[in-house]
């Protein structure tokens, strides 16, 4: 072009008033391709003002006990009750153990990250949020849709697991047996790994559609009974491990560490699951009274005695029966029930049930959330997140994704639905970890409710250990065209979402709207 307008006076005296108005499109603005659309980085200030347009602040009520009780809720769910059978038969046996401190570590140094981004950006959206404000649109574009993967993924792994206790609850308290074939998907192997020729987890994809529909209609959480469900699991883990410690033969135990230590990563890396919730801590940076002392002891000791009771049960269990006959989705129950207590498998699926069931309805209600602020910023068409006028529920996106995670739920076996929902959490982990360097950075005197002691160096190392079992877990995993079926998943799910986003995202979104505008503001005929 250079050559051309050189030659052309015409032309050269044409294009010249164009090259200011070019300039003064905003840095964080680009072109529609890939390069300019990735630096697409919202500001901090319009993000935080679209996130305070009631001028109502939320009242700083939360101690340190209470952030503590509250993580404990969170995570307490479908990794103890449901994925540690799976990890101790098919990964690590006894070892669980060393695999459950591992997964805690990385846990820990992924929440302090998360709680000082938190605190800098208080506003809803979670890893999408704060990955808008530091890496640009394209990669916030792919951790909202990897965030989606994980709730989706997430909620059919709980589901199987709500499915077998169930099924156990029926046949042990009205001795009604489901039949197998409706009890499992047709991937779906017994604990010996013999297929168990199933065709649909029907109670699985039952108890979604079921939700679903509660979701549409509308369903306000009760604090009280969140309160209750919270207290019923928390005893239900120590009723398992009081009753099991007298049923223990440590012939059990040995060998200890029957897969070595690729099998220890990759248990670590398999029961992550159980420790996803634990950012719900980071969210109530405006909520806390001391954020910068409350939110760490919240989010480190609700780890800490999570991991105390993760240990105490794995080591009951695997000292009950064999590690490898666990390989079932109610293995809590299925111990106590094979140690000849058939009352104590009773109660243990009840109170699972609870405790799965609100899981449940926190993970679909929370995947409208990131829909909602993919809408709000034009990456995702506004009819998707439309609100019902009387009932006020996002009824398509909820309907869509709740049908998806049944069929899901109904044929796909809780291994590789629990590993899939891994490698999502942990990529963002990453993504936030990376958020927190470029925030020190970038904005070294924004206020911060917490401030992460050395923390560059304690991002860094949450990204690497992140990184390390998203690794691991490719390990002992069905292979999918020669690639451990998670990682493909995750990686075709992916590129869905990238194409999606220069097809619709990339042109649609209020970014490339505001692009646009401050162009036509300063071309020769808006004057």
């Amino acid at each position: 072009m250079a050559g051309v307008v050189s030659h052309a006076p015409p032309l050269r005296r044409h294009r010249k008033p164009n090259r200011p108005a070019a300039r003064q499109v905003p840095a964080a603005f680009g072109a529609y391709n890939v390069s300019h659309v990735a630096n697409r980085v919202k500001p901090l200030e319009r993000i935080i003002a679209e996130g305070s347009d009631d001028t109502r602040g939320l009242k700083r009520a939360l101690g340190p006990l209470g952030l503590i009780a509250m993580g404990i809720g969170a995570i307490i769910g479908t990794g103890i009750f449901v994925l540690t059978g799976v990890a101790a038969a098919t990964r690590a046996g006894p070892a669980l153990t060393i695999s459950f401190i591992v997964a805690g570590i990385v846990s820990a140094l992924a929440g302090l990250c998360y709680a000082e981004v938190a605190s800098s950006i208080p506003i809803s959206g979670s890893a999408y949020t704060y990955t808008y404000a530091t890496l640009g649109e394209l990669m916030a574009w792919l951790v909202g849709w990897d965030l989606i993967l994980e709730y989706a993924v997430g909620a059919s792994t709980v589901a199987v697991g709500w499915s077998g206790y169930f099924a156990s609850l029926l046949q042990t308290a009205f001795g009604i047996v489901i039949p197998q074939q409706f009890q499992h998907g047709p991937y779906d192997v017994g604990p010996t790994g013999a297929p168990l020729h199933g065709i649909a987890n029907l109670p699985a994809a039952g108890i979604i559609l079921l939700i679903t529909l509660l979701l549409i209609k509308g369903t306000r959480e009760s604090s009280l009974v969140n309160s209750i469900i919270v207290t019923v699991k928390v005893a239900i883990v120590l009723f398992f491990i009081i009753i099991g410690i007298g049923h223990i033969n440590p012939a059990n135990w040995h060998p200890f560490m029957p897969y070595g230590w690729a099998g220890v990563f990759s248990g670590a890396a398999f029961i992550f699951f159980a420790y996803i919730g634990f950012d719900a801590v980071s969210t109530t940076a405006e909520e806390a009274k001391n954020p910068k002392r409350d939110l760490p002891i919240g989010i480190l000791g609700s780890l800490a005695i999570c991991t105390v009771l993760y240990i105490a049960v794995v080591i009951v269990l695997t000292g009950m029966v064999p590690y490898t006959s666990l390989n079932v989705a109610s293995p809590v129950a299925y111990a106590a029930i094979r140690a000849g207590l058939n009352w104590a498998g009773l109660l243990i699926s009840i109170g699972a049930i609870a405790g799965l069931t609100t899981v449940l309805l926190t993970m679909m209600f929370g995947q409208s959330r990131i829909f909602f602020s993919m809408s709000r910023d034009g990456l995702v068409p506004k009819f998707i997140a439309w609100v019902h006028p009387t009932w006020r529920t996002p009824v398509v996106s909820t309907a869509i994704f709740g049908v998806l995670i049944a069929l899901a739920a109904a044929f796909e076996p809780i291994g590789i639905l629990g590993s899939i929902t891994n490698m999502g959490t942990l990529f963002a982990f990453v993504l936030v970890s990376i958020a927190l360097i470029i925030l020190r950075r970038r904005h070294p005197d924004m206020s911060r409710g917490f401030r992460v002691p050395a923390g560059p160096l304690v991002a860094v190392l949450a990204a690497l250990t992140s990184i390390f079992l998203m690794i691991f877990l490719g390990y002992r995993s069905p292979l999918w065209l020669h690639i451990p079926a998670p990682w493909l998943a995750w990686i075709v799910w992916l590129a869905i979402g990238y194409v999606l986003y220069l097809a619709y995202g990339s042109r649609r979104s209020t970014m490339a709207a505001d692009e646009r505008a401050a162009a036509a503001a300063s071309s020769p005929s808006s004057r």
